[in-house]
């Protein structure tokens, strides 16, 4: 029963993550915590986002923006190696409590602030692209601010799409060769694999199909709101375990 909990758990991560805009990590780490130690979900975490951003870099891969790219991608390149590093040598409960305050700000961010934009410049280019993949390799999300950055931009639907997935895609294999060098992934958990492939490309499209059909607005702020019942869920398990 608990893997059946596992993939439905990661599929429908990967359809809001789609549908929302700022990818399925959101959603997937805090709730595949409930299931396995916190470094195992980073470890699948990271293994899921490469599949998923192959799959966008497939459909939408000609539509990358190659200075976006470059001035968010390798900062967040190299800050992802230093969170992922950073990552094997705090506690869980840290960790815990860093990622329920980090779906709370987040959420409350985006629903009383929806036109949110960052000044278009390069240095800001540079120091969320860092941020965000500190706060990936660390906690296992920060593709939100990462969002935010490009939104700036005003980049149309299929550039924003393409570039966001080719800077993941590094971001993603860059922490995942660190995890597993790290043994964050059990032996058990190796045929996992397969399934995250699956849902990853199933993922995708599901969510690419629903925001078709869908005023995106709208469910975005359902989707905020359940990112910050998460959070609040999360932080909320940080002091429950500190009474343990």
């Amino acid at each position: 029963m608990f893997p059946v909990l596992f993939f439905v758990t990661a599929f429908l991560a990967e359809v809001l993550g789609t549908i929302a805009g700022f990818g399925s990590s959101v959603f997937f780490v805090p709730l595949a915590g409930f299931f396995l130690p916190f470094h195992q979900v980073l470890a699948l975490t990271s293994i899921l986002h490469v599949f998923s951003n192959v799959a966008k870099l497939i459909l939408f891969g000609r539509h990358v923006r190659w200075r976006l790219l470059l001035l968010l991608g390798i900062p967040s390149i190299i800050c992802v190696v230093i969170g992922a590093v950073l990552s094997a040598w705090l506690q869980f409960r840290i960790t815990e409590l860093i990622l329920g305050l980090f779906l709370i700000a987040f959420s409350l961010f985006f629903l009383f602030k929806p036109a949110a934009r960052l000044p278009q410049s390069a240095a800001i280019a540079v120091a969320s692209g860092g941020l965000a993949g500190f706060l990936a390799g660390l906690i296992g999300t920060g593709g939100a601010i990462r969002g935010l950055a490009l939104a700036a931009f005003d980049l149309e639907k299929g550039n924003f799409v393409a570039t966001s997935a080719a800077i993941d895609f590094g971001v993603d294999f860059s922490r995942m060769i660190v995890y597993l060098r790290n043994g964050f992934l059990d032996s058990n958990f190796y045929w996992y694999v397969a399934g995250l492939l699956f849902v990853a490309f199933a993922g995708s499209y599901a969510g690419k199909i629903i925001l078709s059909r869908i005023e995106q607005e709208r469910f975005r702020k359902i989707v905020l709101l359940l990112v910050f019942l998460i959070g609040v869920t999360t932080f909320a398990r940080f002091f429950q375990h500190l009474r343990r």
